[in-house]
């Protein structure tokens, strides 16, 4: 895009709603004249400190108090951490999506699930692709990943192409022989050049190479094959159509039919299928519910659950609970994944789960049946050194992931004041003048319970209090004519201290509530927040004098 003779340049303005700081979340805002196209809305998984909460998305107020400015959604690919913030950003927003068919398909089930498929009209976009996309022109340029058809994406702007890699490796062999195409990266280098490089950091402290997902291959076929005669089950991510591809050809290939388990992995399987992305016969599929019914080591199921997720098809199995899999001792369970992190006990409780029922369990600390789908530092080098930015700034990661990857790119040659580090909230102007920050938006997280979005901070804080201290309520019965308690205060407590064996505190605490509401009563005190503030100091003060501990304290004042 070029600005009209004797007119300067219109700036770009990017913005970072999520994804620096932190895997998951990813979103991104470009600006141009007044109009933004999102990149990516994706979602965090819960950390152990987030009690009740299902999911984690990015602040998206920055959109809905401008969402008769969004032009469209862009989504590089179809993992939830770029995605599964789709249906909720559609609430407010009514705008089409653009990305592979593969990658629209794992959206559109979400969306659907929410009952928002009227709010976004999907737009399909292929390999090399240039689409007019509001006041951008985008190219979708392939890389590999983990999960089919995911893009680089190139914005050709008026201030020259801003480049984001998405999540990608450069993996040499991979299974469906889709490329990172660094071809066209370089003739855009060599070319318009890049402006400004926005690059997956999450494998930026691991030196060397990622391994081709075809080694895995070749480590389940070893597996399968010294295992004939057992029943195999093998958990990974539903959306690694790849890896699932190998474990559907380890399986035939040992004679074994395959069944799913899991609803997503049952869902994504048939869209794979469809989509021509998988090969799967339907003579070589069969029922989970006949799975009990045939020989052992005539099947394999691909099931869901490698993150130890609580009701997940995999924690159900550990568990005994499952409605259609029940372990055998001389079962073999492969899980396919690495734990994300913060995953790592649900996946230990699990592991051990299994084992119980024993079953043979088959995971990355015994044998290489995982690999990563982003980038090291070799494959990152290589990436700046084709790309050869002007400016950098690295994404997608946890902060010293980021750090790492600025250490990176200046040893590749980018300038020191020309690599930024950028987290959740920032903003950069590129303009005539180079790059620089511009104003802070909203980037906090959005927490979701259940079908409640936007839980908020001061109800995650009282969840935390009453995981770690308990709760203590107290009722009291007070006629304030009279300015007497009418009888003396009921303690009832959760998860501060065992009640029977701790009668006499108790009693302290009734006592010592009565005494506070009289005497506020005898000072004039009538109304029922002036009373529940008494109520709640002097228990408060005498639990924490006596117990060292600090539980929620309610307190319920009635009057007659």
């Amino acid at each position: 895009m070029r600005a009209q003779a004797g007119r300067l340049p219109d700036p770009v303005r990017v913005s970072f709603l999520g994804g620096l700081g932190e895997i998951g979340r990813n979103c991104a805002c470009f600006e141009l004249n007044g109009r933004i196209v999102v990149l990516d809305c994706g979602i965090m998984f819960p950390e152990p400190d987030m009690p009740g909460i299902d999911l984690v998305l990015p602040d998206l107020s920055y959109l809905r108090e401008r969402a008769d400015a969004v032009e469209a959604v862009v989504l590089t690919h179809g993992h939830e951490d770029h995605t599964g913030g789709l249906a909720f950003l559609l609430r407010d927003l009514s705008v089409p999506v653009y990305g592979s068919a593969l990658t629209l398909g794992l959206a559109r089930n979400r969306v659907e699930e929410a009952g928002l498929a009227n709010r976004a009209r999907f737009v399909e976009v292929t390999d090399g692709e240039r689409r007019q996309i509001g006041p951008f022109e985008v190219e979708f340029i392939p890389v590999t990943h983990s999960v089919p058809h995911g893009f680089a994406t190139a914005f050709h702007t008026p201030q020259g192409v801003i480049l984001h890699s998405g999540d990608f490796k450069i993996d040499l062999t991979p299974v469906d022989g889709r490329l990172t195409d660094l071809a066209r990266i370089g003739t855009l280098a060599s070319g318009p050049g890049v402006r400004l490089l926005l690059s997956d950091s999450t494998n930026a402290e691991e030196p060397g190479f990622t391994e081709s997902e075809t080694q895995v291959g070749a480590t389940l076929r070893r597996l399968f094959e010294a295992r004939a005669g057992r029943r195999i089950i093998v958990t990974c991510f539903a959306s690694h159509i790849h890896r699932v591809q190998q474990v559907v050809d380890a399986a035939l290939g040992t004679g074994r039919k395959v069944a799913t388990l899991g609803r997503s992995m049952a869902k994504n399987v048939e869209l794979a299928r469809r989509l021509g992305l998988l090969d799967l016969p339907p003579d070589q599929v069969v029922d989970v519910e006949h799975v009990d019914d045939l020989d052992p080591g005539k099947v394999c199921v691909v099931s869901t659950g490698s993150q130890g997720e609580p009701m997940s098809a995999l924690s159900l199995m550990a568990a005994g609970d499952s409605k259609w899999l029940h372990l055998r001792p001389d079962d073999v369970v492969v899980i396919s994944a690495h734990p994300i992190p913060g995953n790592e006990w649900a996946v230990g409780r699990v592991i051990d789960g299994l084992y119980r029922r024993g079953a043979e369990v088959i995971h990355t600390g015994v044998e290489p049946v995982h690999v990563s789908g982003h980038a090291r530092q070799g494959e990152l080098m290589v990436l700046l050194s084709v790309a050869h930015p002007e400016w950098f700034i690295p994404v997608h990661g946890e902060y010293r992931h980021l750090v790492n990857h600025i250490q990176l790119a200046t040893r590749m040659g980018v300038d020191d004041d020309k690599a930024l580090l950028c987290e959740d909230g920032d903003s950069v102007v590129i303009d005539d003048n180079g790059i620089h920050r511009g104003d802070s938006v909203p980037a906090g997280f959005l927490y979701v319970d259940g079908t409640v979005g936007d839980v908020g901070h001061g109800v995650l804080r009282d969840r935390r209090m009453l995981a770690e201290e308990g709760v203590v309520l107290v009722v009291a019965t007070v006629d304030p004519h009279a300015g007497e308690v009418v009888s003396p205060p009921e303690i009832v407590t959760r998860g501060w201290i065992h009640a029977p064996e701790a009668e006499a505190l108790l009693g302290e605490a009734s006592d010592v509530v009565r005494a506070a509401l009289e005497k506020a009563l005898a000072e004039g005190a009538t109304d029922h927040e002036t009373l529940c503030r008494h109520a709640r100091k002097a228990l408060g003060r005498l639990v924490g004098e006596r117990t060292r501990r600090r539980p929620m304290i309610v307190p319920v004042v009635v009057t007659v």
